[in-house]
């Protein structure tokens, strides 16, 4: 199956998850501890516990979660992996204060545009998985920031993206990247 690239503006694809709790759940209001109905999602996709680049960058975004929570935007993680991986990557030192599920399956990751890269050697992990992508979706469902990457390496600077989003919001500005030929 082919990729289809997410556009800014669109609808957030419905991608339904098993929480933490064991409950289906909406991908994008996983990390709402109320539903209001005001409330932002920046969903985050990390590779997986194999990737020390993620263990970091989800650690550093557990940093922002009460600025974001200021501007009403609720943080939920989600990768490929399984709840056991999960573990692992909590033993690696996961510490972090949003939801972080598991189980997205390869239709989800092509619905939502990202690139997806299969493991090098059974030492990596055991599927294929997605490489890092980041989304702020507005409480009417629509994308209106997306970053997506082809390598662990390339990921969105935390402190600018935050302070991004805050002029963003300040601003009342534009979902930006919608111009079609």
């Amino acid at each position: 199956m082919k990729n289809t690239k997410l556009l800014a503006g669109e609808k957030f694809p419905n991608i339904q998850i098993t929480d933490t709790n064991g409950n289906l759940a909406n991908l994008c209001e996983a990390g709402r501890d109320d539903k209001a109905s005001d409330r932002w999602s920046l969903v985050t996709v990390y590779r997986g516990y194999h990737c020390p680049i993620c263990l970091k960058y989800l650690n550093k975004l557990a940093q922002y979660t009460e600025k974001l929570n200021n501007l009403k935007i609720d943080v939920v993680a989600i990768s490929a992996d399984t709840p056991e991986q999960l573990n692992k990557m909590v033993d690696k030192g996961l510490e972090v204060n949003f939801p972080v599920l598991t189980g997205l399956t390869l239709t989800q990751m092509n619905a939502l545009g990202l690139y997806i890269s299969d493991p090098m050697s059974d030492s990596e992990t055991d599927h294929a998985f997605p490489e890092p992508g980041l989304f702020l979706v507005n409480p009417a469902g629509d994308t209106v920031m997306i970053e997506i990457a082809n390598a662990p390496f390339i990921r969105p600077d935390l402190e600018q993206l935050v302070n991004g989003i805050e002029f963003a919001f300040d601003k009342d500005y534009p979902v930006r990247g919608t111009h079609q030929n």
